[in-house]
C-alpha cells in the first residue's frame, strides 16, 4: 500500500529504478497496478468498474435456481378431491348441541357463515323450524341466498347445495339413517365434513358406504 503514492512520481522522473520494486516484472506499470487494486477493492468499496463486472455473472446462475422453484408451484396448486372427515363423540341426545359448538368453533376461526351446512337426521333444530312455519319457499331462498349457517333436515339433503363444511348431527332416526345421510353429505362437503354422534354408528356407516 505505500508504494501507490509514489508511482505518479516514479512516472514523472524515472521508471527504471524505483519502478521495478513496485512494479516487479511487467514494463508498463499503469496498466497492472489497477489490477490488485481492483481486487482489494470489492470488499471495501464497490463503486469501482473493476467489480462491478465480475458480480452480473454472479447473478445469472442465482437467476437460473429462481426457476426451480416453478416445479413445487405446480404441486400446490395440485387441489385434493377428497373431503376431510372429523368425528366427534356424542349421545343421540347432546349430537345437536355438539354440532352447534363445532359451527361456533368454525365461526371463531374465521369461517364464514355461509360455506357451513347443519344436518339433522332426528328432531329439526329450532331454526328449522321457525323458519319453515314461513313457507317453504322463502326458507329454501335463504338457502340459495348462502347469507348464513343453514340448518335442515337429513331427508332434504339432496336439495341441498355444496358447501366447504357440512355438520351432520346424528341426534335420532333408525339405524340405517347414517349409512343413507352420510354419503350424500360427504358429496355435499367441499373440504370438511363433520359427524356428531355414536363413534360406532359412524364407524359402521363410513365402513358401509362412505
Amino acid at each position: 500500500m505505500p508504494l501507490i503514492p509514489e508511482e505518479p512520481q516514479i512516472h514523472e522522473s524515472a521508471q527504471g529504478p524505483r519502478a521495478t520494486p513496485a512494479t516487479g516484472r511487467p514494463a508498463p506499470t499503469p496498466r497492472p497496478v489497477p489490477g490488485p487494486r481492483t481486487a482489494a477493492t470489492p470488499r471495501p468499496g464497490r463503486p469501482g468498474p473493476g467489480p462491478a463486472r465480475p458480480t452480473p455473472p454472479a447473478q445469472r446462475p442465482h437467476t437460473g435456481a429462481a426457476q426451480s422453484p416453478s416445479p413445487r408451484q405446480e404441486n400446490r396448486s395440485v387441489p385434493s378431491a377428497q373431503p376431510q372427515i372429523q368425528l366427534i363423540p356424542a349421545s343421540a341426545d347432546g349430537a345437536l348441541d355438539a354440532a352447534e359448538e363445532a359451527v361456533d368453533l368454525l365461526l371463531e376461526t374465521g369461517r364464514a357463515p355461509g360455506d357451513v351446512l347443519v344436518l339433522t337426521t332426528g328432531e329439526q333444530h329450532p331454526w328449522t323450524t321457525h323458519e319453515q312455519s314461513f313457507g317453504d319457499a322463502a326458507y329454501w331462498a335463504q338457502h340459495d341466498a348462502r347469507d348464513d349457517v343453514f340448518f335442515a333436515d337429513a331427508a332434504a339433503v339432496e336439495r341441498a347445495s355444496v358447501r366447504p363444511v357440512v355438520v351432520v348431527a346424528l341426534n335420532g332416526g333408525d339405524d340405517d339413517v347414517p349409512a343413507r345421510v352420510l354419503p350424500l353429505a360427504l358429496a355435499r362437503a367441499g373440504a370438511l365434513l363433520i359427524v356428531c354422534g355414536d363413534p360406532q354408528r359412524i364407524n359402521a356407516a363410513l365402513g358401509a358406504g362412505v
